[in-house]
Order: C-alpha cells, then sequence, then structure tokens
C-alpha cells in the first residue's frame, strides 16, 4: 500500500516529522532573522523596510511594520522551499524510487499550498475585523465613511478571494493527479503478484476499486490533517491574543487565555463522544464489503455460466447484503446524532463564552468577527476526528481488505475478520 509509492515509508515518514520539528526550531532560533540578508523577495517587490527615522509617526510605523509581515512571510516560502528540496535531494540520493517525483515532490507541493492556503485564511480574518469595524463606524452616524473607503474594502477582499480560487482549483488538480499515481503504483504492484492473490475473495475488486478509494482517503486524510496543525499553528496565537479581551466566562468566572481553553476543552469532549460512538463501524464497513462482494462474484459468474447466479442462491446472497445495510444503518443512527447534536451546540459556544463581554460592550463588532472566525478554525483544526471519522471508518475498512493482499504476499495468516463465513458476518461482533 505505502511501499509501492513512497520510498521506505517505515523511514521516510519519521523522517519527514523528525526534519520538519528540526526545521521549524532552526526558523525561530535565527534563521527567521537572516531574512534581511538572504531573502530575495525584494525582486518581486516584496523586500525589507529600511529602518524607520527617528520620531516617525502612527502611520509610518503602520505602514514599516505591514511591510516588514509580509517581508517576513516571502522569507518564510523561501525557506520551506529551500529546506524542502534538501530533504527531497537527500532521500533521491539514499533511495532512489521510480514515483519519486510524484511521491515525495508531489506531497512537498501540496503541503507547501497547504500553508499558503492557511496563511489566505490569516488574511480573510484580518480582512473581517477591519471590514466590520468599518460598518460599525457606519453604522454609528451618517457620513462616517465614504463610499469609496467601503467600496474598496470589498476590493480587498476580492483580490485575497481571487488568489485563494486560483490556488485552490490547481492544487486540487494536482491532488487528483497525485491520487491517480499512487492507485497506478499500487496496481502495478499488486498485477505483479496476481497469481498469488487471485484466490482471496474479492481480489479483483480490492485491485480494481480499493486501490483508488484507499489512495483517495488517505490524501484527504493526510491533508486534512495537516491543514489542521498548520491551521493551529497560524491560528492560536491569534486566538491567544484576542484571549486579551476576555475577563470572565459563564460558570468558571477568569480564566487565562478562555478563547483557547474553551476551544480545546470542548473539542477533546467532541472527539470523545464521536470516537465512542463510531467505534463499531469500521468493522461493519468492512463486512458490508464482503457480503456485497460475494453477491457481486456470483452475478459475473451467472453471465458465463448458466448453473449459476440461481434465483434462490442470489435471494439469499442479497439477503445477507439487505440485513447488514440495515445493521450498519441502525449504528449510523447513534452516530449521526451524537455527531450533529455535537456540531450544532458547538455554534453556540463561542458566544456562550464570550456573553459577558458582549453585554459589557467589552470590544467592537470587528474584534467579535476576529473572535468568532479564529475560534471556529481553531476548534475545527482539533475536531480533526470528528469531522473525519466517516471517512477514517471508511479507509479502516478498506485497509483490512489490502492488508490481505499485503499478509499473502509476506506468508502470514490472514486476520480473523477474513476467515469468517460470509454469512457468519452479519450483526457479528465488530472488531476494528
Amino acid at each position: 500500500m505505502f511501499a509501492s509509492f513512497f520510498p521506505r515509508p517505515g523511514v521516510f515518514f519519521p523522517s519527514a516529522v523528525v526534519w520538519a520539528g528540526i526545521c521549524i526550531a532552526i526558523w525561530y532560533l535565527g534563521a527567521k532573522g537572516l531574512g534581511p540578508h538572504l531573502s530575495v523577495g525584494g525582486l518581486i517587490g516584496f523586500g525589507y523596510p529600511a529602518p524607520l527615522a527617528a520620531g516617525a509617526d502612527d502611520a509610518a510605523q503602520a505602514v514599516f511594520r505591514s511591510t516588514e509581515i509580509r517581508a517576513v512571510d516571502v522569507w518564510l516560502y523561501e525557506y520551506m522551499i529551500v529546506v524542502g528540496a534538501v530533504f527531497a535531494a537527500v532521500w533521491r540520493r539514499l533511495e532512489p524510487h521510480p514515483w519519486f517525483w510524484w511521491s515525495v515532490g508531489g506531497s512537498s507541493v501540496i503541503l507547501f499550498v497547504l500553508w499558503f492556503l492557511v496563511q489566505l485564511d490569516v488574511l480573510f480574518n484580518d480582512w473581517f475585523g477591519a471590514f466590520y469595524d468599518l460598518i460599525q463606524k457606519a453604522l454609528s452616524a451618517p457620513n462616517t465613511i465614504t463610499i469609496g473607503a467601503y467600496f474598496a474594502q470589498l476590493l480587498t477582499f476580492l483580490r485575497i478571494a481571487s488568489v485563494y480560487i486560483f490556488v485552490v482549483v490547481m492544487n486540487n488538480y494536482l491532488v487528483q493527479h497525485f491520487i491517480f499515481r499512487w492507485r497506478t503504483a499500487m496496481n502495478d504492484f499488486y498485477v505483479a503478484n496476481w497469481e498469488k492473490l487471485r484466490r482471496i475473495e474479492g481480489a479483483s475488486q480490492r485491485i480494481q476499486e480499493d486501490t483508488m478509494r484507499f489512495a483517495q482517503n488517505m490524501e484527504d486524510l493526510g491533508t486534512s490533517m495537516v491543514q489542521s496543525l498548520m491551521t493551529l499553528i497560524a491560528f492560536t496565537p491569534i486566538l491567544w491574543g484576542l484571549s486579551s479581551y476576555i475577563k470572565e466566562i459563564p460558570i468558571f468566572g477568569a480564566v487565562p487565555q478562555a478563547l483557547v481553553a474553551v476551544a480545546v476543552v470542548w473539542s477533546a469532549f467532541g472527539t470523545g463522544l464521536v470516537a465512542i460512538a463510531g467505534i463499531r463501524l469500521p468493522g461493519l464497513n468492512f463486512r458490508n464489503q464482503r457480503v456485497e462482494a460475494a453477491y457481486r462474484k456470483e452475478l459475473v459468474l451467472g453471465e458465463d455460466h448458466l448453473e449459476r447466479a440461481q434465483p434462490t442462491t442470489l435471494a439469499e446472497l442479497f439477503s445477507n447484503v439487505r440485513r447488514n445495510y440495515f445493521y450498519i444503518y441502525f449504528n449510523y443512527l447513534y452516530f449521526n446524532v451524537s455527531k450533529y447534536v455535537y456540531l450544532q451546540t458547538g455554534v453556540l459556544v463561542p458566544y456562550v463564552a464570550l456573553a459577558p463581554t458582549i453585554v459589557a460592550a467589552g470590544f467592537t463588532l470587528g474584534v467579535l468577527q476576529q473572535i468568532s472566525n479564529a475560534f471556529d478554525k481553531v476548534s475545527t483544526s482539533f475536531q480533526y476526528l470528528v469531522n473525519s471519522w466517516s471517512t477514517i471508518v471508511e479507509l479502516l475498512s478498506i485497509y483490512k481488505r489490502l492488508q490481505g493482499f499485503e499478509a499473502t504476499l509476506h506468508h502470514e495468516p490472514l486476520g480473523k475478520i477474513e476467515r469468517e463465513p460470509v454469512t457468519a458476518a452479519i450483526g457479528a461482533s465488530d472488531e476494528m
């Protein structure tokens, strides 16, 4: 599943995590300050500003800070490109792989784009603060802002949105090709070993369908997990700073960095709730693939052999399918109740936490929008398992099916769930 596409996955993935940690430490320990000397951002209009003269007014200081922040961001992108290229070059040298440029190179580009999209989300959050403060000022008294200032803010949004749309579309295009290349790598590997795998139940479906679904779900979960981590890195400091407006929250009173604390506690509660509610679903989905495969195989055999796919046999096989689906529907019933009650209740959580501050008029409308957006970003990132559980369930069931191939190729016994008769799968104890 992994070795067909990535070079030595057991070493590659841990090394990527370790390298990322080292690069982050180097950035904060000194590399960030090298920007004025090493950055080439000035060539594209994002150079570091000249030092301010003594006694510069507030407007000049604001322009200086804004220009410096953009220059640091561009230097960070340069730094990420360099360290990513170093990591890829080392692996290319130590462990050549036929799919290297797609697995390592493609992954690096996707990660870089995800970080860029998170930074655009930060720009959106800043825009919301400025825009709603402008709205509050406009509504406080007639003609306190000009129509030009109003439309200038809308134009700023359109500029950010146009970049966001272009990058998202191009990234999705790249991801689609990345997924199909991964599927191709697995397909080629399993087809080369077809003589050993052909006797496994549903072998044709596992190669034709499960490889694509596995690559798709792995990519979806991987990118969403990385994006959640990047969002936490970008928005937690923002939410931390905005927590200074919150003097107390209901029931608990004064809590240091209250917004961050509420986001963490609420997300942990939801993750535990949904995990408990959905713990049986992976096994159920795996068994569902088995009964579906048995029914489909009989139909296919009936196309070429008159003695197969008789009405009695098909009725029995479809009865297994029917019972299994009804059992899954029942389990998804209480899973979905838990999930959607939690998510809908979560909409009100930040407003409950902000209630004393709102009543005391402790901030402006723009700050409220920034808090709401940053809280949503942070809590959603912490709720990675909540939002991804259905995909995780599907991935685990597919993984179990492809693991049957792995066990066969390595001369290992099939798992317990693989050895169950299909008719015994309905309502059986659900192995994870």
